[in-house]
């Protein structure tokens, strides 16, 4: 006589970590990118997370620098390091995508309160900026 036991099996599908939300912000918000090497390249933002971001420069950088990324938005200054990503051509230039690297809690908490309260600010008018 055989018994058949049961065996409960882990979920195949892990919850997968929520997306941090993106603010649009078209070029409106200028950048520093410091190279390894001391360099400094101007851009500008074209959206933008606790995680990184999309920016506009007139040359691309290769994928996988570190790069220091220094920008103002609303009262806080970011001066961050970050990782760029495979660069994308541009009608005008190219779009650089980024990611923080070890972004400390005092950086991402004074971004997060940035973007969330430029996002009531502009909302109203252009609900198109926030991207989730």
């Amino acid at each position: 006589m055989s018994e058949s036991s049961s065996v409960e099996r882990p979920s195949t599908s892990t919850p997968r970590p929520q997306r941090p939300f993106r603010v649009k912000l078209r070029g409106s918000v200028l950048t520093l990118v410091r190279l390894p090497n001391q360099r400094q390249v101007r851009g500008t933002l074209h959206q933008l997370s606790t995680s990184g971001g999309l920016m506009h420069l007139e040359k691309p950088l290769d994928e996988k620098l570190k790069v220091e990324v220094i920008f103002h938005i609303g009262e806080a200054t970011i001066h961050e390091h970050a990782e760029v990503m495979f660069p994308m051509w541009a009608t005008q230039g190219w779009l650089q995508p980024f990611r923080f690297i070890e972004l400390p809690d005092a950086s991402a908490n004074a971004l997060r309160s940035s973007l969330q309260s430029l996002v009531a600010t502009i909302s109203p008018v252009n609900p198109g900026l926030l991207k989730t």
